[in-house]
This record gives structure tokens, C-alpha cells and sequence, in this order.
């Protein structure tokens, strides 16, 4: 999830991101198998820094005056940590599940590449999790930072719903995971991928919509505090919501910003955010 300011100041054409991001893709799906297991555990410790600051709002808060003014604080801490990632330029999977496809579609890797990709980042982001709930579990209720009662609010606003309602709400987390990578990537400036990531990773969490990355954090935290999420619910969310999350990404985001740039033909050159067409 990187982006390069741009220094001369131009503005991007849609064609020149799709041709950068695929670019970055090729050298990402190129990269060692241990670099990138590495990245994908950085950036799920990363990404759990939320889960530790929604538990800790939810400890210290002991209560809001409305649902409003909860959600909205648990959004704007949980996009904090999906900053960590974007700044860091770590490997998350359900970024990937946006950009890493984009080469497939252009016939310039297959699907063997795309599955080896998908499932290193995958794999580290899980273990980058499980390690930070067990930091959470640990630390958490003897400092007094995060109740497991806290822990147990969080997982609950994932679980005891329908698998199709699970699915739809993942696809709309991917979609907005793929939407925040896109357009950091169209952004030309620092400030302008900081405002883009916390404004619709904010949306996520404010739902909360089903991430799996992050979900994972939550669900494990609870289980390990003893708040009634066991393995069963855990692997449904974890199936379901990768699912979800692969096809927000993949399909809404890349699949439908590389069909409309590719067949575009000329059009796809005209410049990003530019004030200066011609008036007739």
C-alpha cells in the first residue's frame, strides 16, 4: 500500500495509476517469500493497534451518551491504525485482494502468482494478529486498559448474525479497503493519503463492517478473555469475511477501475482532478 508523492506537482492520469499500481503489484508478487510473510506480520500487529484502542475507548469511556458518539469514536481510533499500515507500507491481504489483481486482469501474471501472493500476506497478517490478542489478553486487564467486558463488546458487534449478512457487510469492508488504497494511490501529497485513509477506514469501523484482519484481532482478543467466542464462530467469521473482503475488493474496486480505465481508450489519459479542460 504505497504511493509516491509527486513532486513535480502534475496531476495523474487514471491510466498512469493503473500502470503504477500494477507496477508495484509485479514487484510485490516478485519479492522473496520471507520479505513478504514479514510485511504481512508487521501490518497485522499494525492494524491491531485498533482493536487495543477501540477496548481501551470502550474501558475508560464506561459509557456513551449515545450509539452515535460511541461509533463515531471507535471509527476515528480504529482508522488510526489502518494509518499505521498505509505510512508504513506494510502488506495488508485485504489490500492486496485490490491491487494484486489488477496484473491478472492485464494477463501479465496468473492466478498461481496472485494465490502465492494472497496467501503469505494472509498468513502473516494472521499471525501478526494472534500475537497482538495475546498481547491485548495479557496485559490489558492488569493494567486496567481494556476489561475483558470491553474485549466482549467488540467481538459481539461481529458475531450472532446471518453468514449472508456477514458476507454483504465484508463486501462493503473490502470495498472500502480497496477504495482507501486506490485513491491514497491517486493522492499526489502525504496529506492527501492521510486525509483520503482515515476519512473511509473511518467508515469501516464506524459500521462496524466486517474486516477480516482486523475482526481477527477482536475475535481472538475476546476468546482469550474468556468471552464466549469460540472456534466455531471464529472460523465461520474468518471464511465468511475473507470471502466478503476478496470480493469488495477484487471485483468492486479492481475489477471496475481496471474495465473502465482499459476501456477507455484515450479518454483514460485525461488528467486526475485537472481544472484546466477546454470550455466550449
Amino acid at each position: 500500500m504505497s504511493s509516491d508523492d509527486d513532486p513535480s506537482g502534475a496531476t495523474l492520469s487514471y491510466r498512469n495509476i493503473l500502470e503504477r499500481e500494477m507496477e508495484n503489484a509485479l514487484q510485490e508478487v516478485g519479492r522473496p517469500g520471507k520479505g513478504l510473510f514479514l510485511s504481512g506480520v508487521s501490518a497485522g500487529l499494525n492494524l491491531s493497534f485498533g482493536v487495543l484502542f477501540m477496548a481501551m475507548a470502550l474501558t475508560y469511556a464506561g459509557g456513551f451518551g449515545s450509539d452515535l458518539t460511541k461509533q463515531a469514536v471507535l471509527a476515528f481510533v480504529s482508522a488510526i491504525a489502518f494509518l499505521f499500515v498505509v505510512i508504513g507500507q506494510t502488506e495488508l491481504f485485504t489490500a492486496q485482494a485490490t491491487m494484486a489483481v489488477l496484473p491478472v486482469l492485464d494477463g501479465r501474471i496468473g492466478l498461481a502468482k496472485l494465490g502465492r501472493l494472497w496467501s503469505i500476506i494472509y498468513a502473516g497478517n494472521m499471525l501478526g494478529c494472534a500475537g497482538f490478542a495475546l498481547l491485548i489478553a495479557t496485559v490489558g486487564p492488569p493494567m486496567g486498559i481494556v476489561t475483558p467486558s470491553a474485549a466482549g463488546a467488540l467481538a459481539d458487534a461481529l458475531t450472532g448474525l446471518s453468514w449472508w449478512v456477514v458476507l454483504l457487510s465484508a463486501v462493503i469492508a473490502g470495498w472500502l479497503m480497496g477504495l482507501a488504497t486506490w485513491l491514497a494511490a491517486a493522492s499526489r501529497d502525504t496529506i492527501g493519503r492521510v486525509t483520503v485513509v482515515l476519512l473511509i477506514t473511518a467508515t469501516i469501523g464506524f459500521g462496524p463492517f466486517h474486516h477480516v484482519i482486523l475482526g481477527t484481532t477482536e475475535l481472538l482478543t475476546a476468546m482469550l478473555l474468556g468471552q464466549g467466542v469460540g472456534l466455531p464462530v471464529f472460523g465461520g467469521f474468518l471464511l465468511v469475511a475473507t470471502v466478503g473482503n476478496v470480493i469488495g475488493g477484487s471485483v468492486f474496486v479492481g475489477l471496475l477501475n481496471y474495465g473502465h480505465i482499459a476501456l477507455a481508450g484515450d479518454d483514460a489519459d485525461v488528467d486526475v482532478g485537472s481544472d484546466d479542460e477546454d470550455a466550449e
